[in-house]
């Protein structure tokens, strides 16, 4: 198994890319870094902005062209005025290719500018429509209040002779509104399509934590299991490899069954290597899922011979009836401790005689005790003690249960572990 791998990003679409808005493709494209002064670099326009911005810029040219046909026919202006509305309202129309980099200044300078100017008022529109796309609702609430708010006075000191004084008012709140709705659906509609492409991103990111996590888990577990497996077989292996070492003068006899124990030991050690690199290899199988039936309590009387033919004193108090009734979960986690509290006794205390009790009824628990006595003599240091206890308690928290250890009254030693049945 290995790490989960950082998702690869999704690679552009310049087809696509050119007709997104360029406000869109900025926060698509993450790469976009900042400038020299820190801050982030303005995103270039797209094709769809230059057709956008072309069209609002013949919109506003062409209400300033209605504008300035009317003021020709009106009488009661003077010429001067005319010329400074005109005149204005080029400016503003040409301004209208800056509304994507002052969205909010260009639209609050035309508020005052369409009150003096009748030519501009399809770049305010346009302005106005701006600031509500690209910034929150509050600012084209005030600029558009702003501007309906002197309406009223605006038709006033220049009435439309056509149309009646009420109504073009009423027509201009309208227009109001529904540019400023206009641009706050638009900026809706792009704010839903980052949101769900975050929402996707986020889902794909705790995606790969899940994966990343239960790869883990099943490493610890693997882990745990080759712990409990091997240590038990090298042990054996140690043992009877060290009696060969100091008694080379031994009977022939014990040489032969000292060597069939090593030899069997480290077959059987081999033989549980493949079956823990085979889960390994296996996708999705877990360490429990191995070609061979995994031990139960039933197989407590055979790892109990096991280590009796090691050489190690055992004395196993069973007092479940009915093994076979256990779950194999249980059963299993019970064979397990007690497998690494002899493991433990056959490396800290050899030649000490190990107790292995196991009581229990269902409903009450499973309870699994292995003790020995003080070693008889010195006993080096084993490095890298105290492993296998974690592991134990892990397995014992994980089956609903709870586990114990510590040094007892006598100076030996004791695991204790309660495991739930029923």
């Amino acid at each position: 198994m290995s790490d989960a791998a950082p998702l690869p990003k999704p690679p552009p679409d310049p087809g696509r890319r050119w007709f997104l808005p360029s406000a869109v493709t900025a926060e698509l494209d993450s790469d976009l870094g900042p400038d020299q002064s820190g801050r982030r670099r303005r995103p270039k326009r797209t094709a769809r902005d230059w057709l956008v911005d072309f069209a609002c810029f013949l919109i506003a040219v062409a209400v300033g062209l209605i504008g300035a046909d009317e003021m020709s026919g009106n009488t009661d202006i003077p010429y001067a005025l005319q010329a400074v509305d005109q005149w204005l309202g080029a400016f503003a129309c040409a301004a209208v290719w800056l509304r994507r980099r002052w969205p909010v200044g260009l639209a609050v300078a035309m508020v005052p500018v369409c009150f003096i100017s009748n030519t501009a008022g399809g770049a305010g529109l346009v302005a106005l429509f701006t600031v509500a796309v690209h910034r929150p609702f509050k600012y084209a609430a005030w600029t558009g209040g702003a501007s309906a708010a002197l309406l009223p006075l605006f038709y006033w000191l220049r009435p439309d002779p056509e149309v009646p004084y009420v109504l073009i008012v009423a027509l201009g709140w309208l227009l109001t509104a529904t540019v400023v709705g206009w641009g706050t659906l638009a900026r809706s509609k792009r704010q839903l399509m980052l949101s769900l492409r975050d929402r996707a991103r986020r889902a794909e990111t705790e995606s790969a934590l899940r994966a990343e996590q239960a790869q883990r888990l099943a490493r610890e577990a693997i882990a745990r299991e080759m712990h409990d497996v091997l240590a038990h077989r090298l042990t054996l292996l140690s043992v009877h490899a060290g009696a060969l070492e100091f008694r080379p003068d031994a009977p022939r006899v014990e040489v032969e069954r000292a060597a069939g124990v090593i030899r069997e030991s480290a077959h059987e050690a081999l033989q549980d290597l493949r079956e823990i690199i085979g889960v390994l290899r296996a996708s999705g199988d877990g360490p429990e899922e191995s070609g061979r039936p995994q031990p139960t309590l039933e197989a407590l009387e055979g790892l109990v011979s096991e280590s009796r033919e090691a050489g190690m004193k055992v004395t196993l108090d069973n007092r479940v009836t009915d093994a076979g009734t256990v779950p194999a979960s249980v059963g299993r986690t019970a064979y397990r401790i007690a497998q690494e509290g002899l493991t433990n006794a056959r490396k800290h205390a050899p030649g000490a005689e190990v107790t292995v009790t196991v009581t229990g009824v269902p409903g009450d628990g499973l309870t699994i005790s292995v003790r020995n006595p003080p070693p008889p003599g010195d006993v080096p240091h084993v490095p890298g003690s105290g492993q296998g206890l974690i592991g134990l308690t892990e397995r014992a928290t994980l089956a609903g249960g709870h586990f114990e250890h510590g040094p007892g009254e006598d100076g030996g030693f004791q695991v204790r572990a309660w495991l739930p049945w029923g």
